[in-house]
């Protein structure tokens, strides 16, 4: 994958906002663009340090000091099978030409990490020598990769073990997931004596990425109770960014950061969390400190505490009979494979107990969009708004994006669109599209609503009006 320039400004500026120590800002010697981005990020003036990363040559070091950055990384394969097939040195040779690059690097910067490429597949004396001859010629820090992924967190505990009394400088470590270790063996890193750690947004890296930031950081900060100097309550917020720029979603069962994290569906573990949110959550880790928020989620194995919990929020109050059969309606429903939302909910106990939440606080009245290939997508919403008739247009990057941006500008108070889904449930080009978005009120509260049909725009538009109602419920009943 890869992100523009003006993407990875932004993403540098997020990182830098929430605290981390360290941005790796690129390999400025790869290409024309990459240099320039480096230093456009060098300059920003951000709390990080920015690092570039460079190859043992000169030149790859030259190109890191050009473009400003605060810290030079070089690497080096050390591991057998490396130094043979990708650089042809013996092992005598790396130490000498490790000795000469970081100590040119030292000469033009301050601060250099040194890295022993394939250290996990690298004998232990061996690689004392490389990182001592580094340490010797003014390596700042050492880094340890497990670069293909095969350490195994006692292996890995051991290595730094070893490493940690030799070693007078910062031990940062660098874990791949290839075998879905590289958090626990990062951890293990740090329980051995790591100083450091690289880890990437949402895991993201090489074939099956890096050890996760939002993941290593709660276990450091919720485990083991050090402080790493992030602000985890923005965890979710620079997940949801990776995922935005680069296209690529968190898994919704995806650790701390996944979109059922802290959501509960089962009877028993709705029950617990409604009593005391410990019984079915670490506890030591709330939604709140890494800025998800809990959710109760309706399916198959849902229970009548959640649905009874969710009902009193709007006033609903079934009694035992009609609880038994929202419930019996709810699951059937999710045992045909569809989502069950908040607004469905809400619309099956209405039917059962005859009563109303209150009416629909957004109902429309006509839409009209215009788009077309030379032309700035354009949607005008006419909407009764709790009785009372708003206009409102705007632009979007779709004709979807203007529909629902014009619906959200009808009303009074702020609406985030923060997820949208389409999935086809039929086939061909007149296709019955499903929608499913989830919308945060004011107040961080989540709704989520779905809608159907074979004009996908109009689907859109009736999910968003399906969750802006939910959001004018809970809020009025709130108050």
């Amino acid at each position: 994958m890869s992100f523009t320039p003006s993407d990875k400004i932004e993403i540098a500026h997020q990182l830098s906002d929430i605290g981390v120590y360290v941005i790796e800002a690129g390999f400025p010697a790869s290409s024309a663009d990459e240099f320039s981005t480096v230093k456009a990020i060098a300059a920003e003036g951000l709390n990080s340090i920015v690092c570039g990363l460079a190859r043992s040559v000169q030149s790859d070091v030259d190109r890191c000091i050009d473009a400003g950055v605060d810290m030079v990384h070089v690497f080096i394969p050390t591991s057998e099978v490396q130094r043979v097939h990708t650089i042809r040195k013996s092992h005598e040779e790396v130490v000498a030409i490790t000795g000469d690059i970081v100590r040119y690097a030292r000469d033009h910067a301050d601060k250099v990490l040194f890295s022993a490429m394939d250290a996990t597949r690298t004998g232990i004396p061996e690689l004392i020598e490389v990182y001592t001859a580094a340490v010797e010629a003014g390596a700042t820090a050492i880094n340890v990769p497990d670069t293909v992924g095969v350490a195994t967190p006692t292996s890995m505990k051991e290595m730094i073990r070893a490493l940690r009394p030799k070693i007078p400088v910062t031990i940062d470590v660098h874990c791949h997931n290839d075998f879905g270790m590289a958090t626990a063996n990062t951890i293990s890193a740090v329980e051995a004596g790591a100083d450091q750690v690289q880890v990437t947004v949402n895991g993201i890296g090489e074939r099956a990425g890096n050890a996760d930031l939002a993941c290593t950081t709660m276990v450091i900060e919720s485990i083991f109770g050090y402080d790493t100097g992030i602000t985890t309550e923005r965890l979710v917020e620079t997940s949801r960014m990776i995922s935005r720029f680069s296209g690529i979603m968190v898994p919704p069962t995806y650790p701390v950061t996944g979109e059922f994290a802290f959501s509960h569906e089962s009877g028993i573990h709705s029950q617990g969390v409604i009593e005391n949110a410990s019984t079915f959550e670490p506890g030591i880790m709330t939604p709140e400190m890494v800025g998800h928020r809990r959710r109760l989620k309706l399916g198959k194995h849902v229970g009548r505490h959640a649905v009874r919990e969710m009902l009193s929020q709007v006033h609903i109050q079934p009694d035992d009979t009609q609880m038994d059969e929202i419930i019996s309606r709810i699951k059937h429903i999710s045992s045909k494979g569809k989502k069950v939302t908040e607004h469905d909910l809400y619309e099956i106990a209405e039917t059962v107990t005859g009563t109303s939440a209150g009416g629909k606080y957004i109902e429309l009245v006509d839409i009209a969009i215009m788009t077309g290939n030379h032309m700035i997508p354009t949607a005008t919403v006419r909407a009764r708004v709790n009785g009372v008739e708003e206009v409102c247009a705007r632009t979007g990057n779709g004709a979807v994006d203007a529909a629902i941006r014009a619906l959200i500008g009808t009303v009074p108070k702020p609406a985030t669109l923060k997820e949208f889904n389409i999935s086809a449930i039929s086939e061909g080009s007149d296709a019955i599209g499903h929608v499913t978005l989830v919308v945060e009120d004011e107040k961080g509260r989540l709704f989520d609503a779905a809608a159907s049909g074979d004009d996908v725009v109009l689907a859109s538009t009736e999910a968003m009006i399906n969750a802006l109602n939910m959001v004018y419920r809970n809020g009025r009943n709130n108050h």
